[in-house]
This record gives structure tokens, sequence and C-alpha cells, in this order.
């Protein structure tokens, strides 16, 4: 940094320089060209002379450390019944979200229905921690449009939250109907399961 940077700066040239670095490596996340930076915005203070970092900017890509691309949201669920998935789950990987409601003791009173496809997971926490209905459980943070946040806020609140693994190169989504352990046990999500084969 050529200057104090304060939180909210848009970086221009004058903004940054060069300096001899005395090893080959560079830290991790800097820059050899100012180029590079001008445009982004830094969201934590640098002191003058302090290194320009990745993880101190937001860009139109990424949100510095955070790694939240303009338009997008971090929005993290607590999971239930994903303990072998979660297991496999890693940053960058997708996955479907489904949404399990009631249980009752009648078949129909118990439903799922995937509410959202295709979302990448940015970070996973197998510690369990509170969720808002009072249970432990380990929490998955996953990238989302807007709308997609406010879904994923609803079902966090008021639902059982279960993912599915998807293969990276799997792009296809299908109609998401709600489905009822009643109808499981009668048959009737035969025709269902076939469309998807």
């Amino acid at each position: 940094a050529a200057k104090v940077l304060k939180p909210g700066t848009v970086l221009v040239a004058a903004d940054v320089k060069t300096i001899p670095w005395p090893v080959p490596q560079l830290p991790l996340g800097a820059h050899r060209d100012p180029k590079e930076v001008v445009g982004s915005t830094v969201f934590d203070s640098m002191a003058a002379e302090e290194p320009v970092l990745n993880a101190r900017l937001a860009s139109a890509q990424s949100g510095g450390g955070a790694g939240v691309p303009v338009g997008m949201r971090a929005v993290s669920v607590h999971l239930t019944d994903s303990t072998g998935v979660l297991a496999l789950l890693r940053g960058g990987q997708k996955v479907d979200v489904q949404v399990v409601v009631g249980r009752g003791t009648k078949p129909d009173e118990t439903e799922v229905r995937t509410a959202l496809e295709n979302l990448t997971v940015l970070s996973v926490t197998p510690q369990p921690e509170q969720s808002s209905q009072g249970h432990n459980l380990p929490v998955v943070t996953l990238l989302a449009k807007p709308a997609e946040a406010d879904v994923l806020a609803l079902a966090d609140s008021g639902g059982r939250v279960r993912l599915s693994l998807r293969n990276p190169l799997d792009e296809t989504t299908r109609s998401r109907g709600s489905l009822t352990l009643g109808s499981v046990m009668r048959g009737g999500a035969r025709s269902d399961l076939a469309e998807n084969r």
C-alpha cells in the first residue's frame, strides 16, 4: 500500500506501489502488478507499506477471503440426517438441498421436497452448533442467489435440511414436486422416480 487504505476505498494506481521482495515466494494472495488490484475495493484497513493481499479486497469475482461474488450470498444451514454426506463434503462441491417437514404419526404428515439444486459449498463446520430449533447440528455454508438465500433461511428455521451430493459435471435440474411418505409406501412415487433415471 502506498498509503493508509481505509475500508470502502476503491483502489487506483496511486494507492499501490511495487517494492523488491527479499525471497522468490510471494505471500499468499499477493500480486506482482498493481494493475491486478486497481478497481478492487478495500474492506479491511491496510497500513502504508503493508502488502495488498486478496484476503483484504473485494472484487466483482470474490468478496475477499469470504469468496462471495457480487450478486451472491453466503448462507449457513444446520444439517440433519446427512452425516455420511457431510463426511464427503469439501468447499467447491455441488449439492442439492432437500427439506423435510412434519414428524407426524401418519405417513402423509411427513413430506420432503428438493428445494434448491446445484448450489456450491463454501465451507463445512462438522462440529455441531445449536440451531434455531434448539438442536445441536453440523453447519454447512452455501453460495446462493438472494432469492435462494431466503429459501435456505426458511428451511433452516422451520424444517429439517438434508444435502445430496452432486457429480461436479452434472448440471441437470428437474421439476421439484413434494413427496410424502404415504405416497412412497403406496407406490405413487414410482412414475416420478422413473422419469429421473
